[in-house]
């Protein structure tokens, strides 16, 4: 079986809920009870894990783990009493905006110059910063667009055929070399960085799994399908500006043509997805189901609330001149004095 089928190996725990987990997953020991979950912090790294671990299950999996977890009931229990924990917080603590059109207008505004995560990279940002950086976003980015494609057989006309146009040109427009996911690979070995599928995962901090589990929780829920159409808004109307500034960070730090390309494909494909997300697949679902308008208000605002949270971490622990991982990355293996010209050529035979 290739590498890339075979899913990640299960990661060390975090806390009691994520080695319950775990321990039923490798089938050593029970799963832990739904008061736990109650009990714990909603943003925090174990129940964050806990609930990864879960939702993992419905993507590649873990190796050694087998199939049918994915649907095992006492597993989905525990998930359900996570669910629970995570979304009830985020109903608390996310500011919602008072309308949609309030949401949609509030995301046309850039922030602060200078404030940031891309801001800093663009301006200021070295080679580490971006490795880190390329680190925990390889999260969602090594399966860009699965989470949302859970959608499409909970929309139907304007608002599904649009879906499924903006999430064609996510999967590479029917040519698998520029499918999102292997543009960001492509990336991550411009930044010396491992490709494998979930290989950062345990360095990755709590605020970036929130912000996976968020995607997971509207996508595997009928119920918060308009949630997932908000999460998907916010981020193609805002990736644009965001992307043109990682570019030129790629650019400043010469990080290498893939790591350039990825954000710059970026760049223009989001400047069109944002104008088809708002008026075809809003406007679509709206015209089916004006009941949702508060959904959509609130996975606008989630998005924005858990990226802010990961902004932060990121911003205060580079400021203090930190690793914002759990653990920091291994230096670049330094090339030999071929390398260069044999890497760009293989950087640029899959992004021509």
């Amino acid at each position: 079986m290739n590498d890339h089928l075979r899913g990640p190996l299960l990661p060390p725990s975090r806390g009691p809920l994520s080695a319950a987990v775990t321990s039923y997953l490798r089938g050593t020991g029970p799963l832990p009870r739904p008061a736990d979950a109650a009990a714990a912090d909603p943003y925090g790294d174990d129940l964050q894990l806990a609930l990864y671990l879960c939702y993992e299950l419905h993507y590649r999996g873990f190796a050694g783990v087998p199939p049918e977890a994915e649907w095992d009931p006492e597993l989905l229990g525990v998930r359900a009493a996570l669910e629970q924990r995570f979304g009830s917080a985020l109903r608390a603590d996310t500011p919602v905006h008072d309308s949609l059109d309030q949401a949609l207008a509030a995301l046309l505004v850039e922030p602060v110059e200078g404030t940031g995560v891309s801001h800093f990279l663009s301006a200021e940002g070295e080679l580490w910063h971006l490795r880190e950086y390329a680190a925990v976003r390889s999260l969602y980015h090594l399966k860009e667009a699965d989470p949302h494609a859970w959608v499409l057989p909970r929309l139907w006309g304007r608002a599904k055929a649009a879906m499924a146009a903006v999430e064609y040109d996510e999967f590479g427009g029917g040519r698998a070399e520029r499918m999102h996911a292997r543009l960001f690979a492509d990336l991550m070995r411009d930044l010396d960085l491992d490709t494998v599928y979930g290989r950062y995962l345990d360095a990755a901090p709590a605020e970036m799994l929130a912000v996976v589990n968020l995607m997971s929780l509207f996508g595997l829920h009928r119920e918060l399908r308009g949630a997932l159409v908000g999460h998907f808004a916010e981020v193609e109307i805002t990736s644009s500006p965001g992307s043109r500034r990682l570019a030129e960070a790629m650019r400043r730090t010469g990080a290498g043509p893939a790591a350039e390309f990825f954000y710059d494909e970026h760049v223009t494909a989001d400047a069109v997805h944002e104008q088809v997300v708002r008026h075809e697949v809003i406007g679509g679902l709206l015209e089916e189901e004006p009941e949702l308008a508060p959904d959509i208000v609130f996975g606008i605002d989630a998005t924005e609330y858990l990226e802010e949270r990961l902004g932060r971490r990121l911003l205060d622990r580079w400021g203090a001149g930190r690793s914002a991982l759990r653990t920091p990355l291994a230096a670049p293996e330094q090339p030999s004095p071929e390398a260069p010209e044999t890497h760009r050529h293989r950087q640029m035979s899959h992004t021509s």
